[in-house]
């Protein structure tokens, strides 16, 4: 799954990494190293521009809430559920199935942040003695350092109780996309993985990932013309294995409330030494 993670580029430098057209300076949001659900996160996506007589698609950086909202919702309470789409089912689930076939976005990220259970603390929890266990995070990033680009589908949700020209009266949300995870071994190995017993693969550290996508792809999974569900499908192929490596990081970050660059310091060894 994709539960938090950490977007801190600049958006002069976003988009020129994705040749973005247009983007508003007053939705320029401050770096964060600890993005969690509900939180305004930059996207790219391409649609006509608001009451432009062009009406052509146009590449976008914009600032959107994580956390989607399909525009039928009653009301935006489920939010947080719906951070993330299996692209296994993203073609046919209510909640996605329209935004997929025509809403689709990139979410840029530096990483993503996974956490471990360790097996004596997955013992003892499922004995009872521990209301909760203690987790290790780990954060996975490119090997080469390279912006993340996250698949990711948004959405337009009105709020009824407001009047249409009340400045919140519109929601614009996302969701991302996740894939099962790669269980080939980490192509770059740290200290903290070579030295000590840890995972080797992103399979061992979680089942599922966002799904990745690679610069070939960007044009047309953003193209809006692009409807048919079984050619979106063939581009929710996870990429080839080897992008990413992973490291331990301090439990600093399971608090949201913690934020900085320090979050993504790596650690020399797992904080929990008794993970595997």
């Amino acid at each position: 799954m994709c539960g938090r993670y950490a977007a801190s580029r600049r958006p002069e430098d976003l988009a020129g990494l994705f040749e973005v057209e247009k983007w508003v300076p007053e939705e320029t949001l401050a770096p964060d190293w600890n993005v969690a659900p509900t939180k305004s996160v930059y996207a790219v996506l391409e649609r006509p521009l608001k009451d432009a007589a062009d009406r052509r698609p146009v590449r976008q950086l914009r600032a959107l809430r994580w956390g989607l909202v399909p525009s039928w919702a009653k009301s935006p309470e489920g939010a947080a559920k719906m951070i993330n789409a299996r692209a296994e089912t993203v073609h046919e689930k209510p909640s996605f199935r329209r935004a997929f076939e025509s809403r689709r976005c990139l979410l840029p990220a530096d990483g993503y942040y996974e956490w471990v259970t360790g097996a004596q603390e997955r013992e003892l929890e499922e004995k009872g003695r521990r209301k909760r266990a203690r987790k290790q995070p780990y954060f996975v990033t490119s090997v080469d350092g390279s912006v993340m680009a996250m698949a990711g589908l948004y959405e337009f949700w009105r709020d009824p109780t407001l009047p249409p020209d009340h400045p919140q009266a519109w929601w614009a949300t996302c969701s991302v996309i996740t894939t099962e995870a790669e269980t080939e071994p980490f192509a770059m190995a740290t200290p903290s993985v070579s030295a000590e017993p840890g995972p080797r693969s992103l399979a061992e550290i979680h089942p599922r990932m966002p799904l990745l996508l690679t610069p070939d792809r960007w044009a047309a999974w953003l193209d809006p013309a692009r409807t048919d569900p079984e050619e979106l499908r063939a581009l929710l192929a996870p990429p080839a294995p080897g992008l990413v490596r992973a490291y331990p990081v301090a439990t600093a970050v399971s608090d949201v409330r913690n934020n900085g660059p320090e979050l993504l310091t790596e650690l020399a060894a797992p904080e929990e030494t008794t993970l595997f």
